[in-house]
């Protein structure tokens, strides 16, 4: 599975373009910013930091998503 490639250290627009399938998990954990500028430039691990996720709960949904 693509997912399994995710990595904290990505931009979230690397992830989407990595799997898309990642977006639902990310709009589920309340991380509207999918099309965002900032998503451009932004980790995964900052933007969890920045709308208060857990990064490691956010990886592992990720990776253990279907």
């Amino acid at each position: 599975m693509a997912h399994e490639n995710i990595s904290q250290d990505m931009t979230i627009a690397q992830i989407m373009m990595t799997d898309p399938n990642v977006v639902p998990i990310l709009l589920g954990a309340g991380m509207h910013c999918i099309g965002c500028p900032a998503s451009q430039g932004e980790t995964l691990e900052e933007a969890a930091m920045v709308h208060g996720i857990d990064v490691d709960e956010l990886m592992d949904a990720i990776h253990n998503a279907e």
